[in-house]
């Protein structure tokens, strides 16, 4: 990542200089107490953002009424959009906690897996994998997984803004055993992972501005990131849903779903919206399950038709 930081005006200097401080503080502490405090505190945090985060709140709102909207009354969806802002908080909090952890047993007292014979058996086909999963509970913990139970596995993402803060962030996933790609900038290296059996990590559920097409989510036509399907269509690699939750007690539950078809007929559009359309499916249904921790306060919706990169 480019060094930006000495171009920034003092006072945002000084603004990440005490994030990056704030965080190292809090992943100290977070592991300094139990994890049902963290998260009963980090709950709480989460509420207090609904109440002080206005537009995040309304959008919120707006969202889960759009999609829920013929289904919940007025009041269940604020009641439902504070929740989604306390879950936010507890999933931020064991993403938090979990950051220092480097060995697969100290996270499976608290992180467990169904479904993992889909995975090794797509594994097992040796053409590549591309994990689909989305910004629903705390999914930086399924890299954690992958990388702690010796899967190698590639993660698509966006740099932060700050270099100190994106160090962490890196150093943290690296020392997991998690390559990060930074998204659009690394294709050649994707595909040569891809065929030769690597698993990448693919989050196609928000808007935003990279090459996309429209497919139906949540009921509405939504810009939809192309580049997991094209890179589907044109390596032959399986596609595995894989999506995480935490539970009533706690417990965060990694579920991994049946590979999903992908068409090759060699008419690439149109398999590249069917096949978008499948994986945006699995996104869906994983959000429709457990609602309260989507990520609600993003525009999902913002780009409208004729408006996408092409």
């Amino acid at each position: 990542m480019k060094n930006t930081t000495s171009k920034r005006p003092p006072l945002k200097r000084l603004k990440y200089t005490l994030i990056y401080f704030f965080a190292l503080s809090l992943i100290k502490i977070a592991n300094l107490l139990p994890r049902s405090w963290v998260l009963r505190f980090t709950g709480a945090l989460g509420r207090l953002s609904y109440a002080i985060f206005k537009e995040a709140r309304e959008i919120t709102t707006n969202n889960l009424t759009q999609v829920f909207g013929d289904q919940k009354t007025d009041r269940e969806i604020t009641t439902l959009a504070k929740y989604v802002f306390r879950m936010i908080g507890k999933n931020a909090g064991d993403i938090i906690r979990a950051l220092p952890i480097d060995n697969l047993e100290r996270l499976t007292r608290f992180v467990r897996i169904e479904g993992e014979e889909y995975l090794k058996a797509a594994v097992a086909k040796k053409r590549g994998v591309l994990l689909v999963t989305g910004h629903l509970g705390a999914f930086e913990l399924i890299g954690s997984y992958l990388g702690l139970a010796g899967y190698q596995p590639m993660a698509i993402g966006t740099a932060l803004k700050d270099e100190k803060l994106n160090n962490l962030l890196l150093h943290n996933r690296t020392s997991r055993g998690i390559e990060a790609i930074q998204r659009g900038k690394e294709t050649f290296k994707l595909v040569k992972a891809l065929k030769s059996g690597r698993i990448v990590i693919i989050l196609i559920d928000q808007d935003t501005r990279v090459k996309s097409r429209f497919v139906d989510f949540l009921g509405k036509p939504a810009a939809t990131p192309i580049g997991g399907a094209l890179l589907a269509q044109k390596t032959g690699a399986s596609v595995v849903p894989m999506y995480i939750s935490m539970q009533p007690d706690l417990s965060q539950l990694i579920k991994v779903q049946p590979e999903v078809e992908i068409d090759r007929t060699g008419h690439e559009e149109q398999d590249l919206i069917r096949n978008i359309q499948r994986m945006s499916d699995t996104t869906e249904a994983a959000i429709l399950e457990n609602p309260e921790q989507w990520v609600w306060m993003h525009e999902r919706w913002k780009t409208k038709p004729g408006e996408e990169l092409r």
